[in-house]
C-alpha cells in the first residue's frame, strides 16, 4: 500500500509541474491548522518529511494573519505559534488580521501565479479550493502527511491550457497570412516563362515560408574520383641499392653437414660432443 500511495503522490506532484509549471525548490503554504497537526503529532523535521512526500526541496511559508489567528487561541497553541513563527512569512496586504481562510484564499487567488502548494487539515476549505484554484493541497493522516488527487475543475483547466497552446491565435493567423502572401507574390514575380506557357499550378505551402522543411533533403551518393595514393607513379630502385637477400641456413643443429672445400673435394664437419649428457655405459 505504501508503494502505490507513493506513485500516486509522483502523479500528481508530476500532473502540477507538467501543466501549471510547478518547479523545485516547492513553495508549501502553511495555516494554523496544519501547523497545529505537524507539532501535535511530533512529524519533525516539518521540511524532511514534506520534501519527501513531493519528491523535492521544499521551502515553508505562513502570513500574518495566521501568526495573528494562533496567537488568539492561546496556550494550548503556543508551540504550534512559535513553529509559525520560525517559517517564512509570505505577503498579504491586510493592514488588519482576517481569518486564516479568507487571507490565504486572496494570496493564493484563482490561478495561483506563485505556484503554492497549501497545507491544511480544514475539510470544508480543502473542497472549496478544489473547485475555484489550481492548488495542490497537503493534509495530515495520523502520523503521516497526504497529497489531495487533482480535482475535476483542474483537470478541464489543464486540458483548456493545452488547446489554447496547441490552436493559434487571431495575431499568429494575420501574421501567416501576410507571410504567405508576400512569399506567393515573389514566386509569381520570379516564374519563367515555360510555367506561364503550360499554365503550370504551382503548389506553395505555408510553412517553406517560415523557413521548415517539409520533406527530409538527401544527400545523393555521387561517383567519385579514383584514389589520388593509388595513382601516384612506382618509384624505380637501382639494382645496387637493393638489398641481398641472405641465403638461408642450410644445416641443423646436431647434424652433419658436407661443404666443398677450395680444391674441390669434400670437407666433412665434426659433430659436436654433448659432456655430460651422454647415457650410462653398457656392460
Amino acid at each position: 500500500m505504501r508503494v502505490k500511495r507513493q506513485k500516486k503522490n509522483r502523479r500528481t506532484v508530476r500532473f502540477f509541474t507538467v501543466c501549471f509549471g510547478f518547479r523545485q525548490p516547492f513553495k508549501v503554504l502553511c495555516d494554523g491548522t496544519f501547523v497545529h497537526h505537524l507539532v501535535s503529532r511530533e512529524i519533525t523535521p516539518a521540511d524532511t518529511v514534506i520534501s519527501e512526500l513531493l519528491g523535492g526541496p521544499v521551502k515553508l511559508f505562513t502570513t500574518r494573519c495566521v501568526v495573528a489567528e494562533l496567537q488568539k487561541l492561546g496556550k494550548d497553541y503556543s508551540e504550534s505559534l512559535e513553529a509559525a513563527q520560525m517559517l517564512s512569512t509570505a505577503t498579504c496586504e491586510h493592514d488588519e488580521a482576517k481569518p486564516a481562510d479568507e487571507c490565504l484564499s486572496e494570496v493564493l487567488g484563482s490561478k495561483n501565479s506563485e505556484h503554492f502548494f497549501l497545507g491544511t487539515q480544514d475539510a470544508v476549505f480543502r473542497k472549496k479550493l478544489q473547485m475555484e484554484s489550481i492548488v495542490p493541497l497537503l493534509y495530515g493522516l495520523n502520523n503521516s502527511l497526504q497529497i489531495d488527487q487533482p480535482s475535476d475543475f483542474q483537470r478541464e483547466v489543464a486540458k483548456d491550457s493545452e488547446r489554447k497552446r496547441l490552436t493559434m491565435t487571431d495575431a499568429e493567423k494575420r501574421m501567416l497570412e501576410k507571410q504567405t502572401a508576400r512569399i506567393l507574390a515573389s514566386n509569381i514575380g520570379e516564374g519563367t516563362a515555360e510555367e506561364d506557357k503550360w499554365e503550370t499550378p504551382r503548389v506553395f505551402s505555408s510553412r517553406n515560408g517560415l523557413g521548415v522543411k517539409d520533406k527530409p533533403q538527401f544527400k545523393r551518393n555521387r561517383a567519385k574520383g579514383p584514389n589520388p595514393l593509388s595513382c601516384m607513379k612506382k618509384k624505380k630502385v637501382n639494382d645496387a641499392k637493393k638489398p641481398q637477400s641472405k641465403p638461408k641456413a642450410e644445416s641443423r643443429s646436431g647434424a652433419q653437414e658436407v661443404k666443398k672445400g677450395e680444391g674441390g673435394g669434400e670437407k666433412r664437419t665434426r659433430k659436436r660432443s654433448r659432456k655430460g649428457k651422454a647415457g650410462p655405459d653398457r656392460t
